[in-house]
Formats: C-alpha cells, structure tokens, sequence
C-alpha cells in the first residue's frame, strides 16, 4: 500500500472522485466529511499527508490544522480553498500549510503537488532525523541514542516522547501533548507510564551530566542541556 492520505472535504461527490483518483495512482486514502471527524481520523491514523478544504461545517480546515499541527509539527499539509484571497492564503500559511489549490482544480495537478509534498517532506525527515543533545546524537529514523559511537535503541514510545522533547529543548511540553503524541489521547491511566518512561530515559541519557529532564510538576516536563 502506498503513502496514506486524509482527505477531509464536506462536498460528498468531490470526495468520491478525488478519492477514486488517487486510490487509482496506489494511495490509500481516508476520508472524512467535516474538520471534527478530520481531526479524530488524523489521531487514530498516521497520515503521510492532509488535504483539507477551508469552509467545513463543525470545525473549519483552519481549525482542523492548528490542532493537528500540535500533533505533528511536520505533516504535509495542503488547503484547498474556493477563495484566495491574500488574506485567506496568508493565514493557511501562518498556521503551517505547506501549500494550497484553489477550486476548481484539476486532479492531475493535486496529484502533482502531493508527490511534490511528500517527496519534500521525506527529504526533510532524513535531514531532520537527527539532534545533538549535549554528547549524545539522537536519529529519529533509527530511534537509536548514540555516545561516543556506543548506541543504545530506545522503545517506539521512549523514541517519540523524546523526540517531542528535543525538538521542545528548554521548554515545558505538557503531559497532554505527550500522552496525544504516544498514545493518541490523554487518560489518567497513561499519567504513570509516562512517568515510566521519562525515568528510563534519564537512564539512557546520565552518561553526559550537561541533561537532564525536569520535571515541572503539574504541567509536564522539559529537557534541558547544559553548555
């Protein structure tokens, strides 16, 4: 199965079509009919890339976006939008768009910038795959931590939490939001296995004392590196 796309759009027949369309070309495509049934498919599924239009009942694609962009700061995400107004444009880009197409479009050109998108956004995460903190190299693509060329492999969970971590550094990052990113939804019941896996990954990180991950009790935890 190729890459996976959530397309969310309240105009039944453009979905079947679009859908078809791109089901044809190898993606698989989830569909959803307004940005609230978007947003719950999008934390059920890992989407490679989101289509969304801008004027939906329940939650607009613009709302949509700023709670997926919390989930996932790097998602492809592309607008399509009846009006393009500079106004309309400036604010997709403001909350995170990577791009958008204005209706009516052609289906031969949203296949052309979802390949653009996505071919980006792969190039990216190999780039991005990799942070130094403090002696350590942390590579997201392997979930390895490496210290003087000894690595150690983190779990699935450690590798996420972590990530939301470093790429947060010095900052607060809710519990919430790492249980959403772990988990796909913030239970009480999750509250001690976070916890769990914050201390193991003190352990994975005491060889270098510059670390540490705080604690900022009430509101979550923070990564800090000393220089």
């Amino acid at each position: 199965m190729g890459d996976k796309i959530l397309f969310v759009e309240d105009e039944e027949d453009l979905t079947l079509i679009v859908a078809d369309t791109l089901r044809g070309q190898g993606y698989e495509v989830i569909t959803a009919a307004d940005g609230m049934e978007g947003l719950e498919k999008f934390k059920t599924i890992t989407a490679d890339i989101v289509i969304a239009d801008v004027m939906m009942p329940k939650m607009d694609g613009f709302t949509m976006a700023k709670e997926i962009r919390k989930l996932s700061p790097t998602v492809p995400l592309l607008f399509l939008t009846a009006k393009s107004t500079i106004d309309d444009v400036e604010e997709g880009f403001a909350i995170g768009a990577n791009d958008y197409l204005k209706k009516p479009f052609e289906l031969r050109e949203l296949i052309v910038r979802i390949r653009a998108l996505l071919r980006r956004h792969i190039t990216n995460r190999a780039e991005e795959s990799k942070y130094f903190i403090g002696r350590y190299i942390f590579n997201v693509a392997t979930q390895t931590l490496s210290l003087e060329g000894q690595s150690v492999e983190l779990s699935h969970f450690e590798s996420k939490i972590l990530e939301r971590l470093v790429t947060n550094i010095g900052k607060t990052v809710d519990a919430s939001e790492l249980m959403i990113a772990v988990w796909q939804r913030d239970e009480p019941s999750n509250r001690n296995s976070l916890h769990g896996y914050i201390h193991k990954l003190r352990r994975a990180l005491r060889q270098d004392p510059s670390i540490s991950i705080i604690n900022q009790r009430g509101f979550g935890y923070m990564l800090v590196a000393r220089t």
